[in-house]
């Protein structure tokens, strides 16, 4: 690695940012915020807008599809800044054990989740964080190779997706419903399948979101201009980007979120990096928009725990209890119970916001 640009402990603050705003949108779908908006804006001009915040229904793209390879890609750009930090006052042996502990725990944590989901004991694999851990433990495991070997690396598992998905049904590798590889491998693994049709085996493609952040983080610590460093992002981003599209477009591989085709993967990676250089320059580079990005930066100090705990007793609980106050404030006014219903969401997001922001006002953090 070239020479480092900056002290080790400085922080990219717009990497912060930009993780603390994907966290805000997970945590508003947990409010209920992304479902009763749908519900109100139906039949009128805003419905459309109220879509993106779903996922496609099959070969598509859309705003939300983005979210989970956003958080995957964050993750691989903090990976080269916490490895540095890490090391500067300890050994490999003991990183790699705390990487493979850190794998373990998120998937455990994703494997709890969906206990949680069902009020039930389960096996099922489908939740990002388990996702995750598989990613961290490939990224890591190649991030000390050259920049041309990861990305190598990274292709080579985007092949290899077409190739097992091509392999097993030759005639329709991508057909929505449950005749895929991946949904053969779920059987295999836990017995089921999804009714949404996702997969466990996303993480083999999705793998390379996490390895191009990877990358990413590697040469934002390099001692380089941040010209060099933006145009980098900006080229390979719309090189990736248009790459995966005109897989669609040319009707080669489309574009599923559901099964994480080849064509989706390049598509949202290339979104990813772009989305990275524009708050690299907005934030970083530019020194503006710091105060407003605070507002989205304390949510992603405290990422995981703020995620664990919206999706468990944030959506168990506290919807509940803010309609005790919202429904009987607003209800005798007159107010729809659609549009109650909304505001009551973003009265729960709000309250999850205030928790990550008294812990980072208080200096807590919840690491793993």
């Amino acid at each position: 690695m070239a020479q480092l640009s900056a002290p080790i402990s400085e922080r990219l603050y717009s990497l912060d940012v930009f993780r603390g705003m994907i966290m805000f949108l997970l945590i508003a779908e947990a409010a209920g915020f992304h479902h009763h908006f749908f519900e109100l804006t139906q039949g009128t001009f805003l419905e459309p807008f109220a879509l993106q915040l779903h996922h496609h229904p099959w070969n598509g793209l859309r705003f939300w599809d983005l979210i989970q390879p956003f958080f995957m890609f964050i993750v691989g750009v903090a990976m080269p800044f916490s490895l540095r930090k890490r090391l500067a006052t300890s050994n490999r042996k003991n990183v790699t054990k705390h990487i493979l502990k850190r794998s373990f725990i998120l998937f455990s944590f994703g494997v709890l989740l969906h206990c949680v989901y069902n009020h039930a004991l389960v096996w099922e694999l489908w939740n990002v964080l388990v996702q995750l851990a598989f990613t961290i433990l490939i990224a890591y495991a190649i991030m000390d190779l050259s920049h041309k070997n990861q990305i190598i690396i990274s292709v080579a598992l985007l092949i290899l997706t077409e190739l097992i998905y091509r392999s097993y049904n030759p005639e329709a590798p991508y057909i929505e419903g449950h005749d895929s590889f991946g949904s053969y491998v779920d059987m295999l693994v836990m017995g089921k399948v999804n009714n949404g049709y996702w997969v466990f085996i996303n993480f083999i493609p999705t793998a390379a979101h996490t390895i191009w952040g990877v990358i990413c983080g590697q040469l934002l610590l390099q001692n380089r201009l941040a010209s060099h460093k933006l145009k980098t992002f900006i080229v390979w981003g719309i090189s990736i980007l248009i790459f995966g599209l005109a897989l669609d477009i040319l009707s080669i591989t489309p574009i599923i979120k559901r099964i994480a085709t080849s064509s989706f993967t390049l598509a949202s990676g290339g979104f990813a990096i772009l989305t990275l250089a524009f708050f690299y320059w907005a934030i970083d580079v530019k020194d503006k928009h710091k105060k407003c990005g605070k507002v989205f930066s304390v949510v992603g100090t405290n990422a995981i725990f703020i995620y664990l705990f919206a999706e468990t007793i944030g959506v168990q609980w506290f919807r509940g209890f803010g309609l005790i106050w919202t429904e009987g404030l607003l209800a005798p006014l007159g107010v729809s119970e659609a549009l109650i219903l909304v505001l009551n969401s973003l009265v729960v997001l709000f309250i999850f916001w205030y928790i990550t922001y008294f812990l980072d006002k208080k200096k807590i953090y919840f690491k793993i």
